[in-house]
């Protein structure tokens, strides 16, 4: 998919305020600072379209990019930051799950994982989840520009054995915001999803 234009649209915490008009939409779902604005940002080719942040777990709405007149990403707040309160993770997490399981018009979920790490307890709960949602899941190992090459060719079995990448409507893609590697891949799940 070619970007033409992209934009920030609103920050909505419940179905009121979403978009009303019925186009399809891409959820981003991944750990506080896991690299979610990076991702954003170098896929629609803007340097500050999504604001990224020194303080993991600012995100607290869902933010809503238009791209082009075709879709919307859905950047929803990061997971699994300690100083956020248990309260306020509460709230997060049934705002989430509102969203996730009540929207029409979401067609697909973008999982990133960080692939220095191993996934966390919180990425395996989402994931969980997100298959039992029944829609397309990208799981997206991010940073590997910070990798070696040999870890790289060994990211998707490391990652498998926590995510069951085996799943039919699960997709493995590792990027890297940096050098935008597999970029194109990335565009060809996301038209595959919204047709």
């Amino acid at each position: 998919m070619k970007v033409n234009n992209s934009k920030f649209v609103i920050s909505a915490v419940s179905d009121k305020q979403y978009p009303q008009d019925d186009l399809p939409e891409i959820a981003l779902s991944g750990r506080s600072n896991v690299g979610k604005s990076s991702l954003i940002n170098a896929v629609l080719n803007r340097r500050n379209l999504a604001r990224t942040s020194q303080q993991p777990g600012k995100t607290q709405t869902l933010n809503f990019y238009l791209v082009n007149t075709d879709l919307y990403f859905v950047d929803v707040p990061g997971y699994g930051y300690a100083k956020v309160s248990k309260e306020q993770r509460q709230k997060f997490g049934e705002m989430i799950q509102d969203y996730l399981e009540t929207r029409a018009d979401l067609k697909g979920l973008v999982l990133l994982v960080d692939a220095r790490h191993d996934p966390t307890v919180d990425d395996i709960n989402m994931f969980n989840y997100a298959l039992c949602l029944n829609i397309p899941i990208l799981v997206v190992a991010t940073k590997i520009d910070k990798l070696k090459k040999s870890a790289i060719g060994q990211l998707k079995s490391k990652i498998g054995l926590s995510l069951d990448l085996t799943q039919s409507q699960v997709t493995f893609l590792p990027f890297s915001s940096e050098t935008k590697i597999n970029i194109d891949k990335f565009w060809k799940w996301i038209e595959n999803s919204i047709k």
